[in-house]
């Protein structure tokens, strides 16, 4: 994505629970977003929500940051939704009037060429949280590889695009250096399953 003919990419965004310091979703550990973007060699940018969270609390924080970015002259943001019309519409929603652009550089690519393509040039990732509703709970904390790929269920989106999955990359053409991780404790919160990621 960094040869994206529209734009230099600059920096990299995403949302953190306040309270426990780690990403809203996926729960990986702020110490590791912190090793991940200095092994890309790109700036952290963070947008704090608290915990519990309303939908009303969320985009007034992300509101306040874009307009932050805005000030800053950044004109596009980035994100790499896949299908999903109704998640997109939401961020071209959230970004109307702001100043700011909404780009999606791998929307609508087949996600089983994408996959496959991802583990090919050597991306290397590990998942995080599974919704067991959707994905065996065995898979937490699995290596996103292609063996991984060839145990999916049938209906499981391989770029888990539904949910299904979350996952934290450690390694990859984009890394200066791999990040050393170890797997932690796998505990079942919330109706969905995480495994802790902890610095090696």
């Amino acid at each position: 994505m960094r040869q994206h003919p529209e734009v230099e990419i600059i920096g990299l965004f995403t949302t953190v629970n306040e309270q426990f310091d780690r990403v809203a979703m996926h729960a990986v550990r702020l110490e590791l977003l912190r090793l991940q973007a200095a092994a890309v060699g790109l700036p952290l940018h963070l947008i704090r929500i608290p915990w519990p969270c309303s939908n009303d609390e969320y985009e007034a924080r992300f509101k306040a940051f874009a307009q932050r970015c805005a000030r800053e002259r950044i004109r596009h943001f980035v994100f790499g939704d896949l299908f999903l019309e109704d998640v997109r519409a939401y961020r071209e929603q959230q970004l109307q009037d702001s100043g700011i652009r909404p780009l999606f550089p791998i929307w609508g690519q087949d996600t089983n060429q994408l996959a496959q393509s991802m583990c090919n040039a050597g991306l290397r990732a590990r998942l995080t949280c599974i919704d067991p509703k959707q994905l065996p709970a065995e898979f937490a904390g699995r290596e996103f590889d292609p063996a991984f790929l060839a145990e999916l269920p049938e209906d499981t989106d391989p770029c888990g695009e539904n949910g299904e999955f979350h996952s934290f990359a450690y390694d990859g053409p984009m890394f200066r250096k791999p990040i050393a991780i170890r797997s932690g404790e796998t505990v079942e919160r919330d109706g969905f399953i995480f495994t802790d990621l902890l610095p090696a």
